[in-house]
């Protein structure tokens, strides 16, 4: 029987599919664990034990648990996805006095019917506006590899409670870097899908033109098998294009074969800490690569994110801004009350740039199959501070977390960022590579963590 703190999702599938533990056993282990880790991570704000016992007592009278790829693996998700009987906060006050859901979203139907369990909801930044990890309400997630650190955020509790063995895997979202700052901060992986790759339905939205939804675990084979597990058409949701299941998790064995592989210059390195340039060094010293890519016109698309970011999401809270705005987060509030403000005339015109700045990036993927690029300027920051020095400047933590991530979820691509396991704390980089190829990123991560190059790193701190 694997060890259920840190053993892959594939392990324990396996060894409930021989008979070799029950997911009965898994998920008390499970619990067992959040039960201890959680007063001190603070990654769950919903532990849903009975319906987690219910699931597995089903998952152990299946008697051929093959067709089950995830049979007993426990799960759990940012709390902006509708789980059954729980209303979904997304990490607001305002939100608690909702109705439970009376259903779950595809994504959760779908792992569990792959055989996965779910055992919570995890806390995320109010919103989902937030780069750090802090929530004004439920707290801060904190860092399994320094509690005194953030988890970056918004899907910080996901971020935290796979980096700190709780779950194998987790979801989260990313509309501007919120899977890959979480992922950087803790040391995991994380994948980004193509925006419109996985259906976003029965989840409380932040900007609809941006977000994306995609999981967290501590090996490649984990992202695989739960991305392919939530496959599947759009159902209710405009943004999905319910493209063909294209699974992944036979592909990524088979190796990088003859992959053009470029490092991000420019923007993508100016400011970096020394941190996030060794990562990046690392790797592409590792994968034998020697070209650069410049991305033209990054930190325009990073103003032109902030600023549909901002407009977009005003215009979702704006009855709620009107009607409770003393029960918001005050630094969500008054960027939401800025971003009403701002004239239409400017949002169309990022709108235009976006399409622009799309072309420019794919025709780069005329040159190559796959870029490089740090994940985060640094590796995690104390809990509660405000500024870094990047650039030679003094900036505020909370929006610059994204720096590098920003400009790529601009025009939807798929990333998968890949944990280096530097001292003391861990640092990511991200793989990017061209729409619907997802198996391009995690076929090069794959072959980077069989190199030991990059790994999710146990936390000696709960040891």
């Amino acid at each position: 029987m694997p060890d259920m703190e840190w053993g892959t999702a594939a392990k324990i599938a396996a060894a409930v599919s021989r008979g070799q533990t029950t997911a009965r056993a898994v998920v008390d282990g499970a619990l067992a664990r959040i039960g201890k880790l959680n007063p001190t991570l603070n990654a769950f704000t919903t532990v849903t034990a009975e319906r987690a016992r219910s699931r597995a007592r089903t998952i152990d009278s299946v008697r051929d648990k093959s067709s089950l790829p995830l049979a007993g693996v426990p799960f759990a998700v940012k709390n902006l996805f509708d789980v059954t009987g729980i209303a979904t906060i997304a990490g607001s006050k305002i939100n608690r006095s909702n109705p439970p859901a009376d259903k779950d979203c595809p994504l959760i139907e779908r792992l569990e019917a792959a055989g996965a369990i779910l055992v919570g909801a995890l806390n995320m930044g109010e919103y989902a506006y937030d780069f750090t990890g802090d929530n004004a309400h439920d707290g801060p997630s904190r860092n399994p590899h320094d509690v005194t650190r953030m988890t970056g955020g918004s899907s910080g509790g996901s971020g935290s409670a796979v980096a700190g063995g709780m779950v194998p895997f987790a979801l989260g979202s990313d509309t501007n870097g919120s899977i890959r700052v979480p992922s950087s901060l803790c040391g995991i992986f994380g994948l980004k899908p193509t925006y419109g790759r996985l259906t976003r339905a029965r989840t409380f939205p932040f900007v609809a033109s941006l977000d994306h939804l995609g999981p967290f675990a501590r090996s490649v084979g984990d992202l695989a098998l739960s991305y392919d597990a939530m496959q599947g058409p759009p159902e209710g949701d405009d943004g999905c294009t319910g493209r063909p299941v294209e699974s992944v998790t036979q592909e990524i064995e088979e190796g990088m074969g003859d992959l053009r592989i470029a490092t991000a210059s420019g923007y993508f390195q100016e400011g970096a800490f020394p941190e996030a340039s060794e990562a990046l060094d690392r790797v592409a010293k590792a994968l034998g690569v020697s070209a650069d890519a410049e991305i033209l016109e990054a930190a325009r698309a990073r103003a032109a994110a902030y600023l549909i970011t901002a407009t977009e999401g005003a215009a979702l809270h704006l009855d709620r801004l009107r009607a409770r705005a003393a029960d918001f987060d005050p630094a969500v509030r008054d960027r939401l009350l800025a971003g009403a403000m701002v004239p239409a005339t400017l949002a169309v015109k990022a709108q235009i740039f976006r399409r622009w700045y799309r072309e420019r990036i794919l025709e780069l993927f005329d040159r190559f199959d796959a870029i490089l690029a740090p994940a985060t300027p640094c590796t995690a920051p104390k809990i509660g501070q405000q500024t870094f020095v990047l650039g030679g400047k003094e900036l505020p933590i909370r929006p610059n977390l994204g720096i590098y991530t920003q400009p790529i979820s601009f025009v939807g691509l798929p990333v998968v960022t890949v944990p280096v396991p530097l001292k003391p704390l861990p640092i990511a980089v991200q793989i990017i590579a061209p729409p619907w190829r997802e198996d391009v990123a995690l076929r090069i991560a794959r072959t980077l963590e069989q190199m030991g190059v990059v790994t999710a790193p146990r936390p000696i701190a709960l040891s």
